[in-house]
């Protein structure tokens, strides 16, 4: 199965307490992503009422889970996520610490899309999704929602189109499909 993926920085809400609890906004409503695609308003609420478990992975490989989301919720403002890295789990360990030391700040989606249509200046909005995995990351895709105590200004877009499309052709080679 082909899973599309959308990139997300952790908020400027996410918290991480005692190593291990992490929450934030995965997806952002009305926000425009690098590759021109809008999640609606209300794209995951078919998905969340399966009440299937969504997985926490390291940067979308699915044979690296870290951790457990025990909550995934759609409000007004997103796809809001909370959950436990799994400190028993070394990559987990790992990931703590790049957070806390600020290395890492993404969250990503992994999904299908199930509904969507082409806007009048030409954006993908998404209004239907099937939310598989929320994966933290290196690099996001939605530059403006970012943890304001770390980040730097944010690359300008040109920069980061370029390198998200240099990982995602090495993502293909390396993994494909």
């Amino acid at each position: 199965m082909n899973l599309e993926h959308k990139f997300c920085t952790l908020s400027d809400a996410v918290t991480v307490t005692d190593g291990a609890v992490i929450s934030g906004y995965a997806s952002l409503f009305g926000a425009s992503d690098q590759g021109g695609d809008i999640v609606d308003a209300g794209a995951y609420r078919v998905s969340l009422a399966k009440g299937r478990r969504i997985k926490m992975l390291w940067q979308h490989d699915p044979a690296q889970p870290i951790g457990v989301w025990d909550e995934v919720v759609e409000d007004a403002r997103g796809l809001w996520v909370k959950g436990r890295l799994l400190t028993d789990v070394a990559r987990a360990r790992e990931a703590a610490s790049l957070i806390a030391a600020g290395a890492i700040d993404g969250l990503s989606i992994g999904y299908r899309t199930i509904r969507a249509r082409k806007g009048d200046q030409g954006a993908r909005h998404l209004s239907e999704l099937d939310l598989w995995e929320v994966s933290l990351v290196t690099f996001p895709m939605l530059p403006d929602a970012r943890v304001t105590a770390k980040a730097d200004a944010p690359p300008p877009d040109h920069d980061l189109r370029q390198l998200t499309a240099a990982f995602s052709a090495a993502r293909r080679l390396l993994h494909p499909l």
